[in-house]
C-alpha cells in the first residue's frame, strides 16, 4: 500500500473512532438523563422514606445501568438541588418541591394545608388604570383602575412565588382592608360577592427569573421559574381575577389528572 493510502487509512480509522466515542457519550448522557428522570419521580413522591438514596452499586443493578451512568444522574439531581452527597452517609434527599394540583381551582393555602403555613408579604396594592390586555381580559374598558397587588408568598417561612394580581375595583375595593397576609384572595372574592367561584383558564411555562423577581424570591438570576398565568371567573362567568404568579421552580411541582376525550 502507497504511503499517501496508510495515511489516509489511518486518518479514516481515527475519524471512526472518535466518532465512535462521541456517540458513547451521548447514548450514556441520554440514559443518565433518563435514569435522573426516574429518581426524581421517586424522591419526590416519597420514593425514599428515610431520605436516603440506594448506594450507586444498588442503582446500578436495580436499573440495568453502568456505575458511571448512575453518576452521572445522581450529578444531575445534585445541580437541580435535589441531592447531595455526604462523606459516611451516601446520597441524601436535601431540597423538598411541593405539590401544585392542577385539577381544582383553589388558594395556594387551600392547595398546600398539609405541607405547612403559607403567608403573603403584601409589596405594593393600590388603584392602577389597567393596561389593554388586562382590561381586554378583565371585560373592562382600558384604563379603567383596578386594584394591583403585588405578593411574595411564603409556605414554611421559605419563599415560593411572587403573584401579581389585577381585580376590577368595583370588587377589589372591598379588599382593600382586608387581610391578606394571612388568607387567600379566593375566599375573599367569594365573600365580596356572594359567589362561589367558576373556572379558570390556565397558561402554564417555563421563563427566566428578571432582576426584580430572582432577588424577591431568593433565586438566582436567570433561574428558570413556573410562571402560571391565571384568570379566574365567578359561577356567573364574570372574569374577576387576573394573576401571573411565578413559582420557584425548585420548590414546586405540578401535577394534575387528564381524561381523554375526542
Amino acid at each position: 500500500m502507497p504511503p499517501t493510502d496508510r495515511v489516509r487509512d489511518h486518518a479514516g480509522q481515527g475519524a471512526t473512532t472518535v466518532a465512535a466515542h462521541r456517540a458513547r457519550r451521548r447514548l450514556r448522557a441520554d440514559q443518565a438523563r433518563q435514569l435522573a428522570d426516574l429518581l426524581r419521580h421517586q424522591l419526590l413522591a416519597g420514593g425514599f422514606p428515610d431520605g436516603t438514596l440506594p448506594h450507586e452499586t444498588t442503582l446500578a443493578t436495580d436499573y440495568r445501568a453502568t456505575r458511571n451512568t448512575v453518576r452521572q444522574a445522581l450529578d444531575l439531581l445534585r445541580a437541580e438541588g435535589l441531592v447531595e452527597r455526604l462523606p459516611g452517609v451516601g446520597t441524601v434527599v436535601v431540597a423538598e418541591k411541593y405539590p401544585h394540583g392542577l385539577d381544582h381551582l383553589m388558594g395556594l393555602a387551600e392547595t398546600l394545608r398539609e405541607h405547612g403555613r403559607v403567608t403573603n408579604e403584601v409589596r405594593t396594592m393600590g388603584p392602577a388604570p389597567a393596561p389593554s390586555p388586562v382590561a381586554e381580559r378583565l371585560h373592562i374598558p382600558p384604563g379603567t383602575d383596578v386594584l394591583y397587588i403585588e405578593r411574595l408568598r411564603r409556605l414554611n417561612g421559605l419563599p415560593l412565588s411572587l403573584d401579581l394580581t389585577y381585580i376590577p375595583l368595583d370588587i377589589g375595593a372591598a379588599l382593600l382592608g382586608a387581610d391578606l397576609e394571612n388568607t387567600d384572595v379566593f375566599r375573599l372574592l367569594e365573600g365580596i360577592t356572594g359567589q362561589r367561584l367558576g373556572h379558570a383558564e390556565i397558561t402554564l411555562e417555563a421563563v427566566n427569573a428578571d432582576a426584580h423577581s430572582a432577588a424577591v424570591l431568593e433565586a438566582p438570576r436567570g433561574a428558570a421559574v413556573l410562571m402560571l398565568e391565571r384568570l379566574t371567573h365567578l359561577a356567573d362567568g364574570r372574569p374577576v381575577d387576573l394573576e401571573f404568579i411565578r413559582f420557584r421552580g425548585d420548590r414546586i411541582t405540578m401535577s394534575g389528572l387528564l381524561h381523554r376525550s375526542l
